[in-house]
């Protein structure tokens, strides 16, 4: 493999670590981002072209959301690079103060498998738009990420599905770690974009391994953990994650991407991950779908029909101070706006979350914040799904 690289971070370390649980690996502080600190443990909402669905940007600032994503391979395609350059950046065109991140376009290797072929060279897809060919290189991957001006960029990785297997997993791990160092020598603003990388190698040990010491030798400011959360057993998946913590450097941030679950979010922060997105909130939001720290409630049902509650008594969201179930469950049998008022629900819920999870690292009580959120979701102890209790019990945290 090449020797390590730099990818040029800024003067201090992207991430101030203020506490940390004294029993299981979670921990809380800050990103030191271009566009002002983030407080971590955080869930970034998916804005794939510009904007959360169903959301303003205003409206998800004012629900404390410091960082969102954008998607380079839809931006890339639509509006298109210069056009977003022309407006002064991404930050301009969508007027959002705040940090963004932006995704490779990897992950349409898998969402886009049918109109998608991968070689050394790269990705080609044929653009669901006009049906033309489109390259997307490592080096054209960062090109629009540069000309786009997030605060946090990601190397274009070779992404399989969670649930393949064989020789191909191992092939598009290699070649992950090959597109990083094209990626590190490609990326022109390293002062002020910060270039994480992917770690890859589906679902087997080794090859998780090997990636990981192959990419903790290149000197990025900060780690994903890809190639999860795609329909593979909860059991495998929890293992993955927790080897990757185990190696990734202390001092810098580890991103575990396409995590939106609840359960999920707590548990992989109890591993050690500081970093999740997923576009989960919003897409069951817009089929009536509101969270709930019990689960969730599908408001299409009719038993809210005469319902006159908040969606969650103790939430402090627009939607929950403003309309009731009932008002609710009327507007989704015919309008939209009903979508709009369960996204920001839903977004809110995941913040408040992530926030609760940060004050309890920070008072040093974690654990029992997750047995209280656990007996919340679950009820009794024997509801909670196996494989939570054998994720928590290998960091130290148990149920009784």
């Amino acid at each position: 493999m090449a020797a390590p690289m730099a990818a040029g971070p800024g003067p201090g370390p992207l991430l101030r670590v203020a506490a940390e649980c004294g029993r299981s690996r979670a921990r809380a502080g800050e990103l030191r981002l271009p566009h002002g600190p983030v407080p971590c443990p955080v869930f970034m909402p998916v804005g794939t072209r510009g904007t959360a669905k169903g959301v303003t940007a205003a409206q998800l600032a004012a629900l404390g959301c410091r960082i969102c994503l954008g998607n380079t391979y839809h931006l890339g395609t639509r509006p298109g690079p210069e056009l977003v350059r022309r407006a002064g950046g991404l930050h301009s065109f969508m007027d959002w103060p705040h940090n963004l991140l932006t995704d490779s376009g990897g992950f349409q290797m898998v969402s886009l498998v049918e109109l998608s072929e991968v070689t050394e060279e790269g990705v080609r897809f044929r653009s669901p738009y006009g049906g033309e060919e489109i390259l997307l290189s490592p080096e054209k991957s960062i090109e629009i990420q540069n000309a786009l001006g997030a605060d946090i960029l990601m190397q274009l990785d070779d992404v399989v599905s969670s649930t393949t297997t064989g020789p191909r997993v191992e092939e598009a791990m290699h070649r992950s770690v090959r597109w990083l160092d094209r990626c590190i020598a490609a990326h022109r603003r390293p002062e002020r974009q910060n270039l994480f990388a992917i770690t890859q190698g589906g679902l087997d040990p080794a090859l998780r391994t090997q990636c990981l010491e192959e990419m903790t030798r290149r000197d990025v400011p900060g780690f994903a953990i890809g190639g999860l959360s795609g329909g593979e057993e909860k059991d495998r998946f929890w293992r993955m994650v927790k080897l990757s913590t185990d190696r990734l450097p202390r001092d810098k941030p580890r991103y575990l991407m396409g995590v939106g679950y609840a359960t999920d979010l707590v548990v992989c922060v109890a591993l050690g991950c500081d970093m999740f997105d997923c576009v989960f909130p919003t897409r069951t939001a817009r089929f009536g779908s509101a969270l709930v720290p019990w689960g969730s409630l599908q408001l299409k049902n009719k038993q809210f029909a005469k319902d006159f509650r908040p969606i969650d008594e103790n939430c402090g969201c627009p939607t929950c101070q403003r309309h009731s179930r009932a008002y609710l469950h009327a507007l989704l049998r015919s309008e939209t706006a009903a979508l709009h008022h369960l996204t920001i629900h839903n977004i809110a819920y995941q913040l408040n979350l992530m926030g609760s999870i940060r004050e309890s690292i920070l008072a040093q009580r974690f654990p029992e914040f997750v047995r209280e959120f656990l007996s919340t979701m679950y009820g009794a102890r024997e509801r909670v799904p196996a494989w939570v209790v054998e994720a928590l019990g290998a960091v130290g945290i148990t149920l009784d």
